[in-house]
């Protein structure tokens, strides 16, 4: 179990389909939680219950896009989960809606807290806001700002996702978009049952609704862009 701990980025997709195999060898019903193993658009044969993260990705950026904000970027670590690919599909989506056509790509992938990468972003992307794959990223993407001189919001608004429990108790508290995690674990639950009373249905995806929590991050306070 200690060693499952330890594998990071693909090994742990690895380590996920060695359990999945016991557990399917043992005819032991399972589901998953938040994303599927199998690299898309391959799918695993069981049931997933999360959160729609191309939803999630397009309802931050059109919250920042309604604010005013054209020069948007979007942050994630590098080897992130799949799950990260579908929140930049739906950054992407909404820019397209809001007719945002940017010169450069709007894609960082890298730490936050390297202070070389944070710079060469703000030098040549310039933006007016960023769009965190999660609240860590966020967080640590804060931090560096500060450290830079930066301001936040009036400088550069920011948006996470998960609302985590110090989202709010960050130095700038943070806007993020909420997942229940108590209602995927209930849907998980009730999943769950369902595929053992009849374990001739259809695997499924099913999703929970997210929704945008807004603190001062984003800058709402402020008003649009330019106002």
């Amino acid at each position: 179990m200690e060693q499952l701990f330890r594998v990071c980025g693909r090994e742990k997709d690895a380590a996920n389909r060695r359990i999945a195999r016991d557990l399917e060898r043992a005819q032991i019903p399972m589901v998953l939680l938040d994303r599927c193993y199998m690299p898309y658009p391959e799918r695993s044969s069981h049931d997933l219950v999360g959160v729609d993260n191309r939803r999630a990705g397009f309802k931050a950026a059109t919250h920042l896009l309604t604010l005013g904000v054209r020069r948007l970027v979007f942050l994630g670590e590098a080897n992130a989960a799949a799950t990260v690919d579908a929140r930049i599909t739906g950054f992407h989506e909404a820019l397209r809606r809001f007719g945002v056509k940017p010169e450069q790509e709007p894609v960082m992938r890298g730490s936050p807290y390297d202070a070389a990468l944070v710079k060469r972003m703000l030098e040549t992307l310039r933006p007016e806001g960023v769009v965190c794959a999660n609240d860590l990223t966020a967080a640590r993407l804060m931090q560096t700002l500060i450290g830079l001189g930066v301001r936040i919001p009036e400088e550069v608004r920011i948006v996470g996702m998960d609302d985590v429990k110090y989202a709010s108790l960050l130095p700038v508290p943070l806007t993020t978009i909420h997942q229940d995690c108590s209602g995927i674990g209930m849907v998980a639950m009730a999943t769950m049952l369902e595929r053992l009373e009849h374990p001739e249905l259809p695997v499924r995806d099913i999703t929970v609704p997210v929704s945008l929590v807004v603190r001062r991050s984003c800058g709402a306070h402020l008003g649009a862009v330019g106002a």
